[in-house]
């Protein structure tokens, strides 16, 4: 039997694992954005807490992936409550970093244009900094998805599911196709994600003529 009979075989459980793999990696990046563009903003406004805010992100970027679950796993046990948080904390960092550099990079004398016109601070965010930045912001939220769906295959190890379970079942076993299938199928998520916020990223610019 060849790769493609045994994936072909194994078609009904793979797109089963590809929907978990891509629901336990959305909704960690769904979070993510929900906390790391308003830490962005924040530290963008407050420059003396940039160093804490930073520093406490990237020192979650340090933490190994098994170690972090491992550590998870005390408090919120087995399945998706560990999985998720740990995805949620290591996507954090970009998407900090590039809001803060996106809202940072909106030119001086647009602001001053923006309170000359009698915005106040939220309408300057919302309708000048924010749409400004969202280029830089998305390019952010791109590189934690990428991240997000190769860690998320570690998250087989707490019983979450994903195509992480291939890879493990075929370490158990010895079956190099499960391995491979396990692979291919978290490969092709993450470059199928990367290419399709990158479009957004592309067509945000094009209509911002940035």
């Amino acid at each position: 039997m060849t790769f493609l009979q045994f994936a072909w075989s194994q078609r009904i459980e793979f797109g089963e694992k590809v929907l978990e793999h891509a629901l336990l990696t959305g909704t960690a990046i769904a979070a993510a954005i929900l906390v790391g563009v308003p830490v962005g903003i924040l530290i963008a406004r407050r420059p003396a807490w940039r160093g804490l805010a930073l520093g406490v992100a990237g020192v979650l970027q340090t933490i190994p992936s098994v170690a972090m679950l491992a550590l998870l796993m005390i408090p919120l046990g087995l399945g998706w409550p560990p999985a998720v948080t740990a995805l949620v904390l290591y996507a954090l960092l970009p998407i900090i970093v590039n809001t803060l550099a996106g809202i940072n990079q909106v030119a001086p004398d647009i602001l001053e244009a923006a309170e000359g016109l009698g915005f106040t601070a939220r309408q300057r965010l919302w309708m000048v900094e924010l749409p400004l930045a969202s280029p830089v912001i998305l390019a952010g939220i791109r590189t934690s998805a990428v991240i997000a769906v190769g860690i998320a295959t570690l998250s087989a190890l707490i019983g979450a599911g994903g195509l992480g379970e291939y890879i493990f079942r075929g370490l158990s076993t010895g079956n190099d196709r499960l391995i491979l299938l396990g692979v291919a199928g978290a490969s092709g998520m993450a470059l199928a994600l990367g290419a399709g916020i990158g479009q957004i990223e592309r067509g945000l610019k094009r209509r911002l003529h940035l």
